[in-house]
């Protein structure tokens, strides 16, 4: 039986009404670096907005001494419960995101490790942990932080935003945090996973070195791998370019 065009348009604004809006996109869960504030991703979250139109949900961490087990357990209460979702972890936050992979809540979809690991990236410094106490991590100088995280691209907004963001953490924090890095491996959790992996790597890394990458190929067999001409600090730094390279993963799962 054929509708009128005036009900057939009135049901079909009530069904709309009714019906929740579709995402075309997976939302990314964003877990930040060493400082653990979120605050870092704006920059880099103004352009996925944008340019691939794509929301994200920064988690940040609290500001006490938490080792990874316990942060794990902190990121899993705040993942999104109503949409699938793509965790993006950056840096220090690679074992939580291969805790993740290898027992998946519902709605992930996809794995990003960014410019990160799984297991210490310098076991050279492992035998120097337990003079972390001597590292004045609240008063690091400023050059120090840029020649390792942001050179060779550098500018001062780049460098206010890392300084303001490691103003809000307590230098405990810090030193608890490169203690996990240090003694972290979390090897055997990522190769139990099967979800999708992408690896974002910056060209100009100063702390992560580049066989890290292969690591993470070796035990995630089919994981993707971009280079992006960065520093350490990739999505700040390279906003635009990470949003493409995310934006063409999320196209890959959907042709998958």
């Amino acid at each position: 039986m054929r509708l009128a065009g005036g009900v057939r348009g009135g049901l079909a604004a009530i069904m709309a009404a009714m019906t929740p809006p579709a995402h075309a996109l997976p939302l990314l869960v964003l877990l930040p670096g060493m400082d653990g504030t979120g605050r870092l991703f704006q920059r880099f979250d103004a352009v996925l907005g944008a340019q691939a139109d794509m929301d994200s949900l920064a988690i940040a961490y609290p500001a006490t001494p938490l080792a990874y087990p316990a942060l794990e357990a902190f990121v899993r209460e705040r993942l999104p419960r109503e949409r699938p979702f793509i965790v993006l972890a950056e840096s220090f936050s690679g074992p939580l995101g291969a805790a993740l992979r290898a027992d998946p809540p519902p709605g992930m979809r996809a794995l990003i490790l960014c410019c990160s690991f799984v297991r210490n990236p310098r076991p050279l410094l492992a035998p120097l942990r337990h003079l972390l106490e001597l590292v004045p991590f609240g008063a690091m100088p400023r050059f120090a932080l840029r020649q390792a995280l942001l050179a060779p691209f550098s500018t001062p907004d780049l460098e206010a935003d890392l300084a303001g963001a490691l103003a809000h953490v307590p230098p405990g924090v810090l030193r608890q945090r490169l203690r996990a890095v240090i003694t972290a491996d979390a090897t055997p959790a990522l190769a139990r996973g099967s979800l999708p992996v992408l690896y974002l790597r910056a060209r100009h890394d100063r702390l992560v070195p580049p066989a890290t990458a292969l690591q993470i190929l070796r035990l995630a067999p089919g994981a993707q791998l971009v280079d992006i001409d960065a520093p350490h600090m990739l999505l700040q730094a390279a906003p635009a370019a990470a949003a493409d390279a995310i934006a063409a993963f999320c196209a890959s799962l959907s042709a998958a």
